[in-house]
């Protein structure tokens, strides 16, 4: 094998791969050794390797390739809507409460996991792409209702400021955010905090 089939290879895998799939394409410990001493191939986490060129660059692509069950949550959901201008420190993933805490040890990029339980998976999830990829975050009214519930864990002036920018969002969904709320067991507060300005 040459060192142009092996980028093929990986870029049908967009440039990362597991140890299963490498060996499944017969790229070999001895070849893959040689991708990685000449620069071409950087090894990103325990079983996973990453083919290094512009693509290396990019965060998105690799929290979707390691965790694909994850869902964009917290101040990362906030960042995307624009409710909040700071850059967070760690990608927020919400995950399911029984995933192994492990995966999550990686130094690049930083993650920061919500473990939630599985039937709060699957509220509120969208699509979006970032940097031509596609990947889950939770909608506007069901971020607005994690930080609520949330609020004594959270930097006060990124609630806040996150709070008012949602009342302030023309395309604020009022009605879905009282249905999460109610799911979600935080009515009270979402009237208690927002009722005075909805």
């Amino acid at each position: 094998m040459d060192i142009q089939t092996a980028k093929q290879i990986f870029d049908a895998h967009d440039g990362i791969m597991k140890s299963k799939e490498i060996i499944e394409n017969r790229i070999y410990n001895q070849f893959l050794k040689r991708l990685i001493d000449e620069g071409y191939v950087e090894k990103i986490k325990f079983g996973y390797y990453q083919w290094q060129d512009e693509r290396a660059f990019s965060e998105v692509i690799v929290i979707v390739r390691l965790f694909p069950d994850a869902v964009i949550c917290m101040e990362s959901a906030l960042q995307y809507y624009g409710y909040t201008d700071r850059t967070p420190a760690a990608w927020c993933l919400a995950v399911d409460k029984h995933s192994t805490k492990s995966r999550f040890n990686i130094e690049y990029p930083i993650v920061k996991p919500h473990y939630i339980p599985q039937e709060q998976m699957v509220l509120g999830v969208e699509t979006v792409k970032i940097e031509d990829t596609e990947l889950k975050i939770f909608n506007k009214e069901r971020v607005i209702c994690d930080c609520l519930r949330q609020e004594n864990k959270m930097d006060v002036e990124i609630f806040n400021k996150s709070i008012q920018a949602y009342i302030k969002d023309p395309k604020k969904n009022v009605a879905r955010l009282m249905e999460y709320a109610k799911k979600l067991r935080t009515e009270n507060k979402v009237r208690k905090i927002m009722g005075v300005w909805l």
